[in-house]
């Protein structure tokens, strides 16, 4: 059996803070629409599903991102999640000048959690808090490791 990872799905309160987040750190909007129907309902396991979404694309057109900003039924609020919770944790991107990013999620009122960490003399890496409350994790290579992925 093939599979591969077609999309990461990230409910979120405000659809367009959440696409002006996620396109200046460099992805590409590629699709909006508004879904609502039978389909809806029984793909996604909820009565009157009824949502605006938006498909984002990294710039090498591997991993996607689709936001939904639900209108019925509510959406719920709920505490940010923790990195050491169990279940659904963040989302992790490489960036090619972590500096630069972080100035991007600054913008958008986005900081570290703590700081900026190097791991191994390999990554700069840290964790921001963004739109939603979404975790988002940054990390620029600083030398290829030596055990290769």
């Amino acid at each position: 059996m093939a599979i591969k990872l077609e999309n990461v799905g990230i409910a979120v309160r405000d659809l367009e803070a959440a696409i002006s987040f996620f396109t200046d750190l460099g992805l590409t909007l590629v699709g909006r629409d508004t879904v609502r129907g039978e389909w809806t309902d029984t793909a996604v396991g909820l009565d009157g599903n009824h949502a605006n979404i938006a498909m984002l694309a990294t710039p090498d057109s591997h991993g996607h991102i689709e936001l939904f900003e639900y209108l019925h039924p509510a959406a719920i609020e709920s505490t940010p999640v923790r990195p050491n919770e169990i279940g659904m944790h963040r989302i992790a991107f490489s960036v090619d000048d972590l500096d630069r990013a972080l100035e991007v999620a600054a913008r958008h009122g986005c900081r570290p959690l703590r700081g900026v960490a190097t791991y191994a003399d390999t990554y700069k890496l840290t964790y921001v808090r963004g739109p939603s409350g979404i975790l988002v994790m940054l990390a620029e290579e600083l030398k290829k490791p030596a055990l290769q992925r």
